[in-house]
């Protein structure tokens, strides 16, 4: 099968990747699922791998955590052992790998419900090979179930640009019918800005780019900014999409007293020094987004089979994946990029 590697991690213009057209098909373990690959989103996340910003768990892994496949081969125990294959995926379904892809289930964080912070977690393009491939493996306890009436392509950024921002919603508290702003408005945020103005929000986009800004105004944006101006009022939640640390403070300013700014990205560069009076006073909070629950994911994704998101996609052919991460980093398009093997 075609399936690219990242060989070297460094600049994407550098070609750290490597597609290979003869690796074996892997064989699906107990408890796991075979995919033969339909559609996997482009993600931020996958640049910072492939560039070195979050250096390779796995030698020569494969990247793609937003992954939309057909079932075509069950492992040992898939269907007879409780709890392995909770969802009753069938050889023939179309299912749905996303960024966490293992967890413990026996430590605090698990117990508690919050798998997302499990420190033995384990990830679908970072420790395990991904979906830039034409095949892949998927525990089935943590594959999804994908709602009708999207396409592949359109499902693929929901397994990670969806679930994200929709964690990273929660994690923002933004009141009921509460003003919100958006930092970078590519393919997490497009989808976080709908659910927001689903919910009654009034969303302001702060954001580079003519075509993001424009895909912004045509979603309902109540205004659309520079990424690092002031929102025509003050704001009571805020999230920050774009991994530029130099962004914190010009969100954290713009926050209303009480109010709040997540950083959605794994990967962030450094924060200037905080002023505490203009920054941070007046309880105003800065959290950070850590992956999410499964019951996150199967939370968005329900709502999403419920309201019809716009999901704007470009899709790329495999061989060309290369391509797509140097122009998600240039900018060069709006919403996210889809590979089709």
């Amino acid at each position: 099968m075609r399936a690219w590697h990242v060989e070297a991690p460094g600049p994407v213009t550098g070609h750290p990747l490597r597609l290979s057209t003869a690796d074996d098909v892997p064989e699906p373990g107990p408890g796991e699922l075979l995919l033969k690959v339909l559609a996997c989103g482009v993600c931020r996340t996958d640049l910072h791998v492939t560039e070195g910003d979050l250096p390779p768990h796995w030698p020569g892994v494969t990247p793609g955590h937003e992954v939309v496949g057909e079932v075509v081969a069950l492992g040992a125990n898939t269907t007879g052992e409780a709890g392995v294959n909770p969802l009753g995926f069938q050889i023939g379904d179309r299912a749905g790998a996303a960024w966490l892809r293992w967890t413990d289930n026996t430590c605090k964080f698990c117990l508690r419900g919050t798998e997302n912070l499990c420190p033995n977690s384990r990830y679908t393009g970072w420790d395990a090979d991904g979906g830039y491939a034409e095949y892949m493996t998927v525990p089935a306890a943590y594959a999804h179930r994908l709602p009708g009436g999207y396409t592949d392509l359109e499902l693929a950024p929901l397994l990670c640009a969806g679930i994200i921002g929709y964690h990273a919603l929660q994690r923002a508290e933004l009141p009921p019918g509460g003003r919100l702003g958006l930092y970078g408005f590519g393919g997490s945020a497009h989808l976080a800005a709908q659910v927001a103005l689903a919910q009654g929000a009034t969303v302001h986009v702060l954001t580079r780019g003519e075509q993001a800004q424009q895909l912004a105004r045509e979603l309902g944006a109540a205004s659309v900014g520079g990424a690092a101006d002031m929102p025509p009022e003050p704001l009571d939640s805020a999230i920050l999409f774009a991994p530029v640390g130099d962004l914190v403070l010009p969100a954290l300013a713009a926050l209303d007293r009480g109010g709040t700014l997540a950083i959605a990205g794994i990967y962030l560069s450094d924060i200037p020094p905080l002023n505490y009076e203009k920054h941070l006073f007046q309880e105003r909070q800065l959290r950070s987004t850590t992956s999410n629950t499964r019951a996150d994911a199967r939370e968005f994704l329900a709502l999403a089979g419920e309201h019809k998101l716009a999901v704007t996609v470009h899709p790329y052919p495999l061989d060309a994946a290369d391509q797509a991460l140097r122009d998600l980093k240039a900018g060069r398009f709006d919403g996210a990029a889809v590979l089709v093997p």
